[in-house]
């Protein structure tokens, strides 16, 4: 039987054949992006003071000091993972409901439409601008650091579950409504075997996630290790910063490590 695969390579159609205006396209771009460039106002001597810290805080990562800082450093680190376990317990089952109600094929079209809104909601708001908007709401701390990681957990695992419900094998589902089951009986014996692995390899990677926006939504007051990074570089002490770094890095790559291994043994 001869191969259907072509023997010679040819090249694939080009999008403007006209040589010319390719070259006027190219031209365009480089003559953009110079004009995009020289608009940049750049402060040469700025720039030469940041490169002399910004060797300290290379020197102070390089030789990181665990020991002066260490109560605030433990006190943000224990800040932290609460903040991150409990909204990502929160945030996962506030979002069990709303991902069922923004599946298509099992939900009615209304309960879809609030549900698709909640998560359109919380994913078009980044954390920051959630913690900045609930630190002026509820003060400086761990609870609007709490309330900003569950509020975005619940949009990133709410999308993402309604999304493999709905590519979920409709012949299990009609299977089981065809023996006169219930919508629950439905969503527990045909949808919740299908999706529960996904479910519970998104919720330890929203839990990695959460560690990680925990450092980062700390800078603007929401307590966590983030603050206590954020002081430790504005009094100019890099190496407790380096050794916060280190710490973040070090319990990032044990989560990753971690979820990898609980993933392949729940498949």
């Amino acid at each position: 039987m001869s191969s259907t695969y072509p023997t010679r390579w040819k090249r694939p159609p080009q999008i403007i054949k006209d040589r010319r205006w390719r070259i006027a396209i190219q031209i365009g771009i480089v003559v953009y992006l110079v004009l995009a460039i020289s608009t940049v106002d750049v402060n040469w001597a700025r720039v030469y003071e940041g490169l002399e810290r910004g060797q300290r805080f290379i020197m102070g990562f390089l030789q990181p000091d665990f020991t002066s800082r260490w109560r605030d450093i433990s006190n943000g680190l224990v800040e932290s993972l609460t903040m991150t376990l409990t909204s990502t317990v929160v945030g996962v089952a506030i979002s069990v409901p709303i991902g069922i109600g923004a599946a298509r094929n099992i939900a009615p079209r209304w309960v879809y439409a609030i549900c698709r809104s909640i998560i359109a909601v919380s994913r078009a708001l980044q954390e920051i601008i959630i913690a900045i908007f609930l630190v002026a709401m509820f003060g400086f701390g761990p609870f609007a650091g709490f309330l900003t990681l569950s509020f975005a957990t619940i949009g990133f695992i709410a999308k993402l579950l309604a999304d493999d419900i709905e590519e979920i094998q409709e012949a299990q589902a009609e299977a089981v409504r065809a023996t006169g089951a219930s919508w629950w009986q439905v969503v527990n014996y045909a949808v919740q075997p299908q999706v529960m692995p996904r479910l519970i390899g998104l919720s330890l990677y929203r839990l990695d996630i959460n560690f990680r926006e925990s450092a980062v939504i700390g800078i603007v007051g929401a307590g966590g290790i983030g603050a206590t990074l954020n002081t430790a570089i504005s009094r100019y002490e890099y190496d407790s910063a380096g050794a916060i770094l280190l710490i973040i890095i070090g319990i990032v790559m044990v989560a990753e490590y971690s979820s990898s291994y609980l993933r392949k043994f729940l498949q």
